[in-house]
């Protein structure tokens, strides 16, 4: 896959992770309908963290760290988290927190992990 997909990709991912987390609960997507069980929620959050991670992971080869500051820490795990408090329906909890950063680094660490058996350009 080019770069430039790649790229593509992991920036459409973080803006609808933005518009989900952000959006008012009434025009907030939902994969079953209005009154989702919980699991079906935590399941969302872990899997759409868990992608973003995998495709910064494709895009920082070798940079573990970086890629999952990214993810947890820096921008979008506890960045839009902290953004909730602003909108007014939505409430912040920790355990969100956490749910998504484990989401996050499970992906980071499964591309890792793929990169790890590629073969190598020769340089």
């Amino acid at each position: 896959m080019r770069r430039n997909h790649l790229i593509a990709a992991a920036v459409i991912c973080l803006v609808l992770i933005v518009y989900a987390t952000l959006a008012k609960l009434a025009g907030r997507p939902a994969l079953i309908g209005h009154a989702e069980a919980y699991w079906v929620v935590v399941i969302e959050r872990f899997s759409a963290y868990g992608l973003l991670g995998f495709l910064l992971s494709f895009l920082l080869p070798g940079r573990v760290k970086l890629a999952c500051a990214f993810v947890v820490a820096v921008a979008v795990a506890v960045g839009l988290e902290v953004l909730q408090a602003v909108t007014p329906d939505r409430d912040p909890r920790f355990i969100d927190v956490l749910q998504k950063a484990a989401g996050g680094t499970v992906g980071v660490l499964l591309a890792q992990t793929i990169l790890a058996f590629l073969p190598r350009p020769p340089s």
